[in-house]
């Protein structure tokens, strides 16, 4: 099987989604492939076919996954993704009780089904700012560099 990425996504608001569009330009900086998909478009199964798997998702309310993730989780029962490395993204809202807790219940699900993750969950508050961007580029410079341990 060559060597593949996935980033899987759900944005609201368009701050996950500015992430998601850094950690890509990341990845494609150091000449990668990634198959870019919207929650909404994708199956929990798709996870099964890559190397490498981003998640990307904002914390909806006092720290639940966005309603556009809950049959997409509950897919992911199903998986076994021992061997796959991964990482977990999204926006947050400090406002809020729990500070980005859909990042921390992926990136569990992911350790759950056997992903070693490669990167601590990226949380940014709101919309990235230029310096934030840069981070999430690294994010994705990141999940390249991690393709040669998967």
């Amino acid at each position: 099987m060559s060597q593949s990425i996935i980033l899987i996504y759900a944005s609201m608001t368009g701050n996950t989604e500015e992430m998601k569009d850094a950690v890509e330009e990341g990845i494609r900086e150091l000449g990668a492939d990634v198959t870019v998909k919207d929650v909404m478009d994708a199956q929990g199964s798709d996870l099964e076919a890559y190397d490498v798997i981003l998640l990307g998702a904002y914390t909806w309310g006092d720290g639940e996954l966005p309603d556009e993730f809950l049959d997409f989780y509950d897919e992911m029962n199903d998986l076994n993704l021992e061997g796959k490395r991964a990482a977990v993204f999204g926006s947050c809202d400090s406002s809020y009780t729990q500070y980005g807790a859909a990042v921390d219940i992926l990136s569990n699900k992911l350790r759950e089904l056997g992903c070693t993750l490669v990167h601590e969950g990226l949380k940014v508050e709101l919309s990235p700012s230029q310096d934030e961007r840069e981070v999430c580029r690294e994010f994705g410079r990141h999940a390249v560099r991690a393709l040669s341990n998967a």
